[in-house]
């Protein structure tokens, strides 16, 4: 794993309760915490008028130097604000904690969603607590090294047996912290990190007899990489690009990008690979350096792989859930919205993925989950494809990585289950709501112009509600916003727009786009 924990244990406080971060009696502890979410899961989950308490966790436990160079990436901690949400279950409380404050007219924006739930109600159920910290560092190490706030959360989990943790993702941070609460996680023991890394799905792909691109794992140095990508252009002569990833990207910002422009596959291929890479090697993320990159791998490991290719191809993914009875949910496809120079970076989805192959897809993801589950996975996570149309029409899926996490696809889909009470059918491929009717979505996390620059939360709601983009719960369409905190500084700004159609989906964003951009002119 490459997080590791020894500024946390620098900062340590020895206690008689409280076993050391990384220790064999903390992961025995964990354990038996654990073993105790079972029959949450069994009892109180299903029962939406049994009390609960849901500790909200939205720290990216990423590497901080990658993440950093996200912009605004301290906002996308209010992506799992979509969870608030769960307050439309009457004995319900949220615990939902930040770095920074978030302010009150975006959880008002929020609140005022809810159906059949007033504000004054909810907000007598809802905790917001802050660290009042804005670095890079992760949101669980920050709470990790505030020993009061960690005694204000404590108070008030008032039943640790109906209390769960819920994070973005789960590292030994995470695992510590649920055992300095003593309430379980709801995700994967980071002792299956390897599982969700580049190199491990691959390997979990072949395993399952899933398609995969040509390619190599388990590298760690600026030679593995030159040597796998000699091995791919001698297997595939024809080959104009490779991607190399790094074992814990992020929304695509820890791959990169090698053209073989004028790379024969004969030769001294190693030696003419190596003298073109700071040429022809292409980090992703704008401010990443190519001496960054290979630092990283170094450290954490990663993957070279073919970059497919093909006349017609889509970017799908499959969400699924695995409780603590192995049983596995498909819960969603989408098409994902790729953006930057090579189509890497992750910028939205559409919902559901396509109905000419959502459900052969979907049954390419069961076949993973099964996978994970018999490894020990627990919760939410997602699997990346690429799709190739083929000559008789039919379409190839390959899989290209595991989110053993939430991800981009989390929180649309989550909103649009929280605001209509339906559910997706694998088999069908359609989303249907509590009242029969059919939905989808257009979502995009990445809407960005230097013209909102100093647009306001307040502004932006305003200019919303006089245009008719706000989402109706009487017709079940409209727009959500989210990383409205981002909005101000960066200009920046997330979608989801539902609609009872494709194009009606569509049509919304296109609205709020054009409405924002003759707003901000």
């Amino acid at each position: 794993m490459y997080f590791q924990i020894n500024e946390l244990r620098k900062t340590f406080t020895v206690s008689i309760n409280l076993p050391e971060p990384g220790s064999a009696e903390e992961r025995n502890r964990f354990t038996d915490i654990q073993q105790q979410f079972h029959v949450q899961y069994e009892k109180v989950f299903p029962d939406k008028l049994a009390p609960r308490t849901v500790v909200i966790i939205p720290s990216l436990t990423l590497d901080t130097e990658i993440l950093s160079r996200v912009k605004g990436f301290i906002h996308y901690e209010e992506r799992m604000l979509c969870l608030l949400m769960l307050l439309r279950m009457p004995l319900t409380k949220i615990i939902y904690i930040t770095s920074i404050p978030i302010p009150d007219v975006i959880i008002d924006y929020y609140l005022h969603l809810l159906p059949g739930i007033t504000g004054r109600h909810a907000r007598k159920r809802m905790i917001m607590l802050s660290c009042y910290d804005a670095s890079a560092k992760p949101l669980t190490q920050k709470i990790l090294e505030r020993p009061r706030l960690l005694d204000e959360i404590r108070q008030h989990i008032t039943d640790p047996c109906s209390t769960h943790l819920t994070c973005f993702n789960i590292t030994p941070l995470e695992k510590t912290l649920a055992v300095q609460l003593g309430i379980p996680l709801f995700g994967t023991d980071p002792e299956l990190f390897y599982e969700g890394s580049k190199s491990g799905g691959r390997k979990t792909f072949r395993t399952c007899g899933v398609n995969l691109p040509d390619g190599y794992e388990d590298l760690h140095s600026k030679n593995d990489v030159i040597n796998a990508l000699a091995k791919l252009k001698k297997t595939h002569p024809l080959m104009r690009k490779a991607v190399v990833k790094l074992n814990d990207g992020f929304s695509g910002d820890g791959n990169a990008v090698y053209s073989y422009k004028h790379i024969a596959a004969d030769g001294d291929l190693e030696q003419n690979i190596a003298a073109s890479l700071s040429k022809q090697f292409r980090p992703v993320a704008k401010k990443v350096s190519e001496k960054l990159f290979f630092e990283k791998l170094n450290k954490m490991g990663g993957i070279v792989e073919e970059f497919l290719e093909g006349d017609i191809k889509a970017s799908p993914s499959v969400q699924c859930i695995i409780g603590p009875d192995k049983k596995i949910d498909v819960v969603s496809t989408h098409d994902q919205l790729l953006g930057g120079d090579d189509g890497q970076i992750f910028l939205g989805a559409v919902f559901p993925a396509d109905k000419q192959y959502n459900i052969s897809l979907a049954q390419e993801g069961r076949k993973i989950a099964e996978a994970l589950s018999a490894k020990g996975a627990l919760g939410r996570f997602a699997v990346d494809f690429v799709s190739v149309k083929q000559s008789d029409n039919s379409w190839k899926h390959y899989a290209i990585e595991i989110n053993l996490r939430k991800g981009g696809t989390t929180h649309p889909y989550l909103m649009l289950q929280f605001l209509t009470d339906g559910k997706y059918n694998a088999e069908t491929g359609e989303y249907t709501t509590g009242t029969g009717n059919k939905r989808f979505y257009f979502a995009s996390d990445n809407v960005t112009s230097k013209k909102y620059i100093g647009l306001t939360p307040h502004d932006l709601i305003d200019i919303a509600m006089f245009h008719s983009l706000m989402y109706d719960g009487a017709t079940q369409e409209g727009v959500m916003f989210h990383l409205i905190g981002a909005l101000s500084e960066h200009g920046k700004l997330g979608m989801v727009c539902i609609g009872r159609s494709p194009e009606s989906a569509k049509e919304f964003y296109d609205k709020a786009i054009h409405v924002l951009d003759n707003e901000c002119c």
